[in-house]
């Protein structure tokens, strides 16, 4: 078949990230590219700004903690949420982490979990001793919620689902999800990872008790992600780590903690990597997360026809995939099909995507997966479609 013809992009914005320029970038589920207005702030933060926060009475000092807390503030704007609402961690793995280990039980040692969690979402709570429950999912690739709605009990303390599939794109109705968790006294926390990058989110209208993203999708920096919970629950939430900057008075016989969010940063934090975020968060705003949302639909829809024609390409996940299309070449690994897209000057993710129980659930031991961003456009889309016809015609032979 002939590749698509190549459109104007909704978005006009790939001539901002100059990692990509003449590749083929479609690997931003795992970590998106980074604009150079990201990477103009953590340079000026480096080399200009640069000063420790929350410790010293010197002017630089203070500035750089204002910029700090003005971070928490926009990353806690943008999913609707307060500054206090809003701790910093590493990434949502460790925000993750941070609710398994510390969350009261009271009697409760369940967690409803789904089968197409990332990885980040199972461990951490088989790790804090919790017992693991799964929701299967529907036939197109969603959590099923009616069933979810059967499963849980006053056995389960909280519930964690996927807002957005790090493989299949399918969005959850998180609304409905959290009306169900609170059914049964049970909590909700969100893997927010794909969709915060990917669409406008309001934790105050879907009801959610904690929100879980990282950085480094989002546009921003490695090394930082965000842990949003209710104020009284983090209120609640006893220190996970111990050190600098959480205390409020330490003698050799007890210490006192600092009220949330200083309560679960200790240490000197990642203040650049926060200042990066800042930018990074003031970037995607400043396009809008609606308009990054409709580009990548249009995108997806683009993507699924042109393979959908492909003989040969089974595609995974629903059709209305936010912003990921998974896909397999029959009879070809799916390292295989990345290697030669490689070669192409495409670039895609291959493996069970920290996802092995999806992958269990799909039947396969591995996918491809081609993910949008904001500076994709059809020029990706053909690319990738001229680089499967060459997977198909290498292994004819």
């Amino acid at each position: 078949m002939n590749a698509p013809t190549c459109i104007n992009s909704a978005l006009n914005v790939r001539d901002q990230f100059p990692a990509i320029l003449n590749w083929h970038y479609l690997d931003s589920a795992a970590t998106a590219q980074k604009p150079q207005a990201v990477i103009d702030a953590i340079t000026q933060a480096y080399s200009r700004d640069y000063a420790t926060v929350h410790r010293g009475v010197y002017e630089r000092s203070a500035s750089m903690t204002a910029s700090y807390e003005a971070a928490r503030a926009a990353a806690s704007n943008l999913i609707g949420g307060q500054p206090n609402e809003l701790v910093f961690t590493r990434g949502a793995t460790e925000a993750i982490n941070l609710v398994a280990r510390t969350l009261p039980r009271n009697g409760r040692n369940r967690v409803l979990v789904s089968q197409l969690e990332h990885h980040s979402n199972i461990v951490p709570w088989q790790l804090a001793g919790f017992e693991v429950d799964a929701v299967p999912l529907t036939g197109d690739g969603r959590i099923d919620l009616d069933a979810a709605e059967a499963m849980l009990t006053e056995e389960h303390c909280i519930v964690g689902f996927a807002h957005v599939s790090n493989v299949l794109g399918s969005v959850l109705d998180a609304k409905r999800a959290a009306d169900i968790a609170h059914s049964k006294g049970a909590l909700l926390l969100l893997d927010g990872c794909q969709a915060v990058p990917r669409t406008s989110v309001n934790i105050g209208k879907i009801g959610a008790d904690f929100y879980a993203f990282s950085g480094h999708k989002l546009y921003g920096p490695t090394g930082i992600g965000c842990l949003w919970g209710r104020a009284e629950l983090l209120a609640g939430l006893p220190p996970w780590q111990g050190g600098g900057a959480m205390i409020e008075k330490v003698t050799f016989e007890e210490t006192t903690f600092l009220d949330p969010p200083a309560r679960f940063e200790a240490g000197t934090p990642h203040i650049v990597g926060a200042v990066g975020l800042h930018a990074a968060v003031d970037w995607v705003e400043k396009l809008s997360l609606d308009a990054i949302h409709a580009h990548e639909c249009a995108l997806v829809a683009e993507c699924r026809d042109a393979l959908h024609s492909i003989d040969g390409v089974t595609l995974y996940g629903p059709e209305d995939s936010a912003g990921i299309v998974s896909f397999n070449v029959d009879g070809v690994h799916a390292h295989d099909t990345a290697t030669i897209l490689d070669d192409a000057g495409v670039a895609v993710r291959a493996g069970h995507h920290c996802a092995q129980p999806l992958m269990r659930w799909l039947g396969v031991e591995a996918t491809a997966r081609a993910s949008f961003a904001a500076h994709s456009d059809s020029s990706d889309i053909a690319a990738l479609v001229r680089g499967i016809e060459q997977v198909k015609r290498i292994f004819s032979r």
